[in-house]
């Protein structure tokens, strides 16, 4: 390798300045530095990969192919540069922090208690956490960029360590109005005759009922709504016409109150595990540790 060829991390932030804040002039104000040098830069950095990675589209500059690939190598290498800083600062002053990702409805469902708990019985840790997409998690749990993370399908991969939660599983719930309430057992073909509102496809909840699904052959049901959120679809079902297939851990407390019903289905039970993931990479974290004992030691 040309170890001279390499590009520092100050053009590689110079590329990802001006294409997120819009242009040299944006960012040369936020480097604190003049619109020449960060021109020499995004030239200098053309040099390293011998090809042009911005061209001039009317009075804005736009990636070309080859710049949008290093541009994302940019974003990964500037957020491994912030990770690295933080976990040195961590080790001057001991580690007491956990960043920690969860899916959408862990997140609005589960984690909120979770912290409240962990706060009160480890006042000096703190957690860091974001909710996101299952496969993006994977992804910064692999490349070190989270510690830990709280997931409803297991991932693959050996930089991930995992550990089983808890038991759940999705179940067909409808609102306190709905016609359907009080039938006791629906067969799989009734399955057709309701109105559907489903999370999206992109969540590990919605692919773990297409799956489920189309093991039984049930290939289409009438969606009428997809929507980014278990909170808004308990509180639509709770107004209107429509069904839903939800985690019991999402919903079990509106099923306590009178606020969803649940409908069983013959033939179909739709079981799932929630899981326990660390990265291996911050394998040694204290404040992870803690989390997982008090996961392991509550039910939900």
């Amino acid at each position: 390798m040309e170890y001279n060829k390499l590009p520092d991390l100050k053009i590689l932030a110079t590329l990802k300045a001006v294409v997120e804040l819009g242009g040299v002039d944006e960012a040369s104000q936020a480097m604190n530095v003049g619109q020449p040098a960060v021109t020499k830069r995004l030239r200098t950095l053309d040099n390293c990969y011998g090809v042009p990675l911005m061209q001039r589209e009317g009075r804005r500059l736009e990636l070309t192919s080859a710049g949008e690939k290093v541009y994302q190598f940019a974003r990964l290498m500037i957020d491994h540069q912030i990770l690295l800083m933080d976990n040195l600062d961590e080790l001057r002053g001991g580690q007491t922090t956990l960043k920690l990702e969860v899916t959408f409805a862990i997140g609005e469902h589960v984690l909120p208690e979770q912290l409240l708990e962990f706060a009160e019985c480890w006042p000096q840790y703190r957690i860091v956490s974001r909710m996101g997409y299952t496969r993006r998690i994977q992804t910064r749990l692999a490349t070190g960029l989270v510690d830990m993370a709280l997931l409803e399908q297991a991932p693959k991969h050996p930089d991930i360590l995992i550990q089983k939660w808890v038991d759940d599983e999705l179940i067909l719930v409808c609102g306190r109005n709905h016609p359907i309430r009080g039938t006791r057992t629906l067969s799989l073909s009734e399955l057709k005759n309701f109105d559907y509102i489903l999370r999206e496809k992109k969540s590990s909840m919605r692919s773990g009922l297409d799956k489920a699904l189309q093991r039984l052959n049930i290939d289409k049901l009438p969606i009428v709504m997809e929507v980014g959120s278990t909170h808004a679809i308990v509180d639509i079902l709770g107004r209107g016409r429509y069904v839903s297939f939800l985690p019991r851990f999402a919903v079990q407390e509106a099923l306590d109150n009178g606020e969803l019903h649940q409908i069983k289905v013959n033939e179909l039970k739709i079981e799932r595990t929630l899981w326990i993931a660390r990265s291996r990479a911050n394998i040694n974290n204290p404040v992870a540790d803690a989390f997982v004992e008090m996961l392991l030691e509550k039910q939900l």
